[in-house]
């Protein structure tokens, strides 16, 4: 067993290996299952017990020699194969990475921000969680009245006189507005709201706005005309027509609904606009006198119109999209289409 321990290791000494391949095939030799060194392992079961301790020595000494030659060669045939493979061109292009786009509601929300603020609009902007005093009381919602039936609230807080809830409309944004800005006041105020309602093609719980407030000296139902007009023919087309349908809010009087001319079939009718030649886009109408005093504005000196729009809406209208919820599912592939979609 001496003998075979002493050739073995200087077989080690002496071992060479230039491939992966080969030092896998010396592993084996000497440390497989069925290896010169696992075969003196089985030989030393033999050795006299008086022999035991010296012999177990040297094999032992003999095994860690052996594990070290192979971890050696392992990483000086590791590093071979390195060089030897091919280098990477630095000078290739890389992969094309692909880019996200703005969502299409994010885009039309701007687009009508940017026609307004044409017409001299700032932005204003408010809470998401608000009260019942500037989301119904101040607009002209008494408690129990039958308007607030209009609009199913999410509430968060209950049981006291003015209960946070998240916004129904972003009108609140316009009672703050009245509050805390000087006159005249000409805002458009874009933002999400909330209403509990069941989801559908047409209907979604969570929706934007974009509402406008214009408030100054001797402003009249003419000057509201004309603005949505501008507007409708900045958005759609210069050959946009509009007409307005007798409608009611609690915060208007008079108000109205607002048609567009349909931008597909020129006014002809068609399955979008139902055959009517109009598709509706917004209500709109003069600011009650009860809201300005609520605010603290004089109606006997100021006057005002308000409007507001759902930007999805919009959108819909604007591209031929048949489902509301297609905004809210993020599938790349509806997302993917609008990539280029940024002209007003």
């Amino acid at each position: 067993m001496k003998e075979a321990i002493e050739q073995i290791l200087g077989e080690l000494n002496n071992l060479k290996a230039s491939t992966q391949k080969e030092v896998e095939e010396a592993r084996i030799r000497f440390l497989g299952k069925k290896g010169e060194i696992t075969a003196l392992m089985e030989e030393f079961r033999t050795v006299a017990p008086e022999l035991k301790r010296e012999y177990g020595q040297k094999l032992n000494e003999l095994k860690k020699a052996a594990a070290a030659k192979i971890e050696e060669l392992k990483e000086v045939a590791e590093q071979a194969a390195e060089a030897a493979a091919p280098k990477e061109d630095l000078s290739m292009p890389g992969d094309a990475i692909p880019l996200g786009s703005r969502h299409p509601v994010s885009i039309v929300r701007q687009q009508i921000v940017d026609i307004f603020r044409k017409f001299g609009y700032d932005v204003a902007e408010g809470p998401e969680i608000e009260d019942d005093y500037h989301v119904f009381e101040a607009l002209n919602f008494p408690p129990n009245h039958p308007a607030r039936e209009m609009q199913d609230t999410f509430f968060v807080s209950t049981g006291h006189a003015n209960p946070l809830l998240l916004r129904t409309h972003t009108s609140s944004v316009q009672v703050r507005t009245m509050e805390k800005e000087k006159l005249p006041i000409r805002v458009v105020c874009p933002g999400r709201v909330f209403r509990n309602e069941a989801i559908s093609a047409r209907a979604h719980c969570i929706f934007h706005q974009v509402e406008g407030l214009y408030i100054d000296k001797d402003v009249t139902f003419a000057d509201l005309k004309q603005a949505i007009l501008l507007f409708a023919r900045e958005m759609f087309g210069a050959e946009t027509e509009i007409r307005m349908r007798p409608s009611y809010f609690p915060f208007t009087e008079p108000s109205a609904e607002v048609d567009v001319s349909c931008n597909i079939c020129k006014g002809k009718g068609c399955n979008i606009c139902k055959g009517t030649g109009w598709l509706e886009i917004m209500g709109c109408g003069m600011v009650d006198p009860n809201v300005l005093k609520a605010s603290g504005i004089d109606p006997e000196q100021y006057s005002g119109f308000a409007f507001g729009m759902g930007v999805e809406r919009i959108a819909m209208l604007k591209w031929q999209v048949n489902d509301l919820r297609h905004y809210f599912e993020n599938d790349m592939r509806f997302l993917s289409e609008f990539a280029t979609a940024t002209e007003v």
